[in-house]
């Protein structure tokens, strides 16, 4: 858990997506509106109104995109910045499949607020690949998953740190919610459920709710119970670390690879 004493600085997600039960998203604003953080990220929905309400109480707000297209008409709602989020992503990549070598490309000649790369990062190389697309940084999110203070159980981690390259797959997209997640038993029922029954939500519903995760991963730690996110980057994860070590050494793999590439220049 985040502990003040330490420094730093904290900020929180609001993702806008369709629920099977109303939300008030209002009111999750004004909860964050009176929190005294510092930053909001937004995904989701557009975020409208919510924008100046976050900034006139002194946040920075960052919008997650899955298109330049969607980073635009956020650009001219005012948002800080953008997390331009790739296909290879965990969670909700959007219904656009673009992957992160084109999608990072298409922000550097678009968008004109910073933004940085989301989805399938997990190494300093990749960083340094990311700020020579334009990218001012990365997101991570399953990489960080695989540290020693993410509040997740071991059996998760080491879940991560064993799985390859085709250990994801893409639920819910017959309902236009698609999801990356974990490929285990209860992701290929629910695939096989959408196959006969697609775009019935109350067929899965019972598979993908939230509170299966949750007890995955904060009390069982069983991989295969339930549907849970993670990215395409488990394949490049080959411990667990500490959040230092992690960042330290991505940082120092990246400046090595742009020191490196001034070797090409002839």
């Amino acid at each position: 858990m985040w502990d003040p004493s330490k420094g730093g600085q904290l900020g929180v997600n609001l993702t806008i997506l369709p629920m099977f039960a109303e939300v008030d998203y209002g009111a999750y604003k004004d909860v964050i509106v009176s929190s005294g953080l510092t930053a909001v990220e937004t995904a989701g929905r557009p975020p409208g109104d919510f924008v100046k309400a976050f900034q006139d109480a002194g946040m920075s707000v960052i919008h997650k995109c899955v298109t330049t297209r969607h980073a635009k008409s956020a650009e001219r709602m005012g948002v800080d910045a953008i997390s331009l989020d790739g296909f290879e992503c965990g969670g909700h990549p959007g219904e656009e499949d673009i992957g992160n070598f084109v999608l990072q490309a298409q922000g550097g000649r678009e968008l004109s607020v910073p933004f940085v790369c989301s989805g399938g990062v997990g190494t300093g190389k990749q960083l340094a690949s990311a700020i020579m697309l334009g990218a001012a940084g990365v997101n991570m999110g399953t990489r960080f998953m695989a540290t020693e203070e993410a509040a997740v159980h071991d059996n998760i981690k080491k879940a991560l740190v064993e799985g390859g390259a085709g250990m994801t797959t893409l639920v819910m997209r017959s309902v236009r919610n698609t999801e990356r997640v974990y490929k285990n038993e209860t992701a290929m029922k629910v695939r096989e459920i959408e196959a006969e029954f697609p775009g019935e939500f109350e067929k899965i519903h019972q598979y993908v709710k939230g509170e299966n995760y949750r007890v995955s991963f904060q009390e069982t730690g069983d991989t295969e119970s339930s549907v849970w996110s993670c990215g395409e980057v488990m394949s490049l994860i080959d411990e667990v670390l500490t959040c230092q070590q992690l960042i330290e050494g991505m940082v120092a793999e990246a400046e090595e690879a742009l020191k490196g590439g001034q070797d090409f220049i002839v």
